[in-house]
């Protein structure tokens, strides 16, 4: 399309790119956005082409944006056809899955995709597009300008248009149940299981790698990982909006933190949680003999009695229990101090700690009841057996280590 033929007016605007044709954009008046309008602006590109269609969505994002300044405002969003309305439906409604089934932390993660395609494929029609729209838009949220792959980052936002697209049948809305059944004749690439499992003496190096830093919580953390085979957050814990419905006296900026006390840990060094993927169904607890495990032993030594109450993993710098990101930053420090792979993360000790029970001999049945993945039903029997499970997975695993020692 030439200059002179390219639609203007009503907020439309051409955006200049180095190597490639203009892509047209609408931006909303500076008065609405100060209003509070919440459609800011909308990327238009793939109209760029045609004209008559592009004319026909500034109109309607126009005569929208100028109903709203009139005071006409509903309080929940309308269906209009477009992937856009459809997200913001599935994100306000109170009977939505985003709102009745989601933690608040995948929320949060949801919340910041919804943006994404919002921006992406807000103002295409559902009805208008299929699965071959579909792989495309995969293959773009999947790769980055510079050619990096993130193939989970686009399967995050593939999940997200899923569970929007899901709600939407529910809803009986037009075009939802057709592009559901066109997307699943496509297949998408899923990404490669996890091979990092990191060693006893990787732990120890990392452990000492965090009391170099000053932060011997963190090393404390990575011993009940390694040893326990437990979720590294079921140790670390979560901060909570204070709307979540579980109390809590462990309080900060409007939110409040869920997770494992020094009271889980009983005088004879019992420790009983309920893992965070089983607290809001079987509400299943595991159970762990602390005193059977060497390198939490050794954590332990370094932190007085006195000490133990509140929170177990806490920073030093603020004694409260860490924001995720500030103890992401700190986990890949004390990695990045020890050695490890760069490419390995916290949440591969786990994952370490099994192989090393499997090493040593340690029978299946003994690893499934230590990690916890437990059967829905769980009995009293049950948890005891768990406990033992892990006891002679800890025998095992500290004779492999012993022997290990005098091979090497």
């Amino acid at each position: 399309m030439q200059e002179h033929e390219r639609p203007k007016g009503n907020g439309l605007k051409w955006r200049k790119r180095k190597t490639r044709p203009p892509v047209p954009y609408w931006f909303a008046d500076e008065k609405a956005i100060k209003a509070g309008y919440p459609v800011k602006s909308a990327n238009l590109s793939q109209f760029a082409d045609r004209p008559l269609i592009l004319e026909e969505r500034v109109a309607r994002l126009q005569s929208e944006m100028l109903l709203w300044m009139s005071g006409e405002r509903e309080s929940k969003p309308r269906f209009n056809g477009t992937f856009g309305s459809l997200i913001r439906f599935y994100e306000s409604d109170k009977e939505s899955p985003f709102n009745t089934d989601l933690k608040p932390g995948v929320k949060d993660t949801y919340a910041v995709y919804i943006r994404k395609l919002i921006a992406h494929i807000g103002e295409l029609r559902i009805d208008h597009h299929d699965g071959r729209d579909l792989k495309r838009w995969f293959a773009q949220w999947r790769g980055d300008p510079d050619g990096s792959d993130h193939l989970p980052r686009g399967k995050m936002v593939l999940a997200v248009l899923k569970a929007a697209v899901s709600f939407g049948i529910a809803c009986r809305y037009p075009g939802c149940a057709e592009f559901q059944t066109a997307i699943r004749e496509i297949e998408f690439p899923a990404p490669k299981s996890r091979t990092f499992a990191p060693t006893a003496d990787q732990i120890v190096g990392v452990r000492k790698a965090a009391h170099a830093a000053n932060r011997p919580r963190r090393a404390l953390l990575y011993a009940l990982a390694f040893e326990t085979t437990g979720r590294y957050f079921d140790f670390f814990g979560q901060w909570m909006p204070i709307s979540y419905k579980k109390p809590s006296a462990v309080l900060f900026k409007g939110r409040k933190w869920i997770g494992p006390m020094w009271s889980a840990i009983d005088s004879n060094l019992i420790m009983t949680i309920t893992p965070t993927k089983t607290e809001d169904t079987t509400e299943v607890e595991i159970s762990f003999d602390l005193s059977t495990c060497p390198m939490v032993l050794e954590e332990l030594a370094h932190i007085p009695i006195e000490e133990r109450k509140g929170p177990i993993i806490i920073s030093e710098r603020s004694g409260l229990p860490y924001l995720y990101h500030t103890f992401r930053l700190g986990w890949r420090k004390d990695f990045k101090a020890a050695g490890l792979p760069t490419k390995m993360w916290c949440r591969d000790i786990r994952a370490g700690g099994i192989t090393e029970g499997g090493k040593a001999g340690g029978t299946m049945d003994d690893l499934r009841r230590t990690a916890g993945h437990a059967k829905p039903k769980m009995t009293e029997r049950y948890d005891r057996d768990q406990i033992e499970a892990q006891r002679r997975t800890m025998k095992y695993r500290t004779t492999y280590r012993e022997n290990d020692k005098k091979t090497s």
